[in-house]
């Protein structure tokens, strides 16, 4: 399969919900990521807009990376999870495709943070950095290069404290 593809982005729809399920199931080992999605749409910590799929020029959807509410300290900001494309589709694009509309879906509403734990190696090409160098952490252990963080605006430089992500997420 081609790697130089032309991904589309938006925002999902309910049509999208059975898929974007199926494309989490698939995409990793339990459905946890799965569940994760569909208790965080009844959540507060929801935002209209920054649930985004991926789809092909044919509009089958391929990926889905999800925004939801979560604070650093006391001040809000976002969180970049999960992002999931289906297995036979990755390395192809479309996860990065998904994550950078939903950020500039995110900076476009006027959100300024967003955090991800998540592959160091990865998060990087999107402006993520190490969390810890601003002084931001979490209340569990995890690797220190895993939590990363990112500000959507250099007019707001990232904030300190203990991230505290929606009560779905269990940390």
């Amino acid at each position: 399969m081609s790697t130089r593809r032309q991904w589309l982005t938006r925002a999902e729809t309910n049509a999208d919900i059975p898929v974007i399920r199926a494309i989490n199931l698939a995409a990793f080992d339990t459905p946890s990521e799965a569940d994760l999605v569909d208790t965080l749409r009844a959540d507060p910590s929801w935002i209209e807009g920054l649930s985004i799929v991926t789809t092909d020029d044919d509009g089958k959807l391929i990926g889905h990376a999800l925004l939801t509410r979560c604070h650093i300290g006391d001040t809000p900001a976002l969180c970049l999870a999960p992002v999931a494309v289906r297995p036979e589709y990755q390395n192809t694009g479309a996860g990065s495709t998904g994550i950078r509309a939903a950020l500039k879906a995110a900076k476009d509403m006027g959100e300024h943070f967003v955090v991800v734990l998540g592959h160091p190696p990865y998060y990087p090409r999107f402006g993520f950095t190490r969390a810890s160098t601003y002084g931001i952490g979490l209340s569990i252990e995890v690797p220190d290069e895993a939590l990363m963080a990112l500000t959507l605006d250099a007019d707001h430089p990232l904030p300190s404290g203990t991230v505290r992500y929606a009560a779905p997420f269990g940390i």
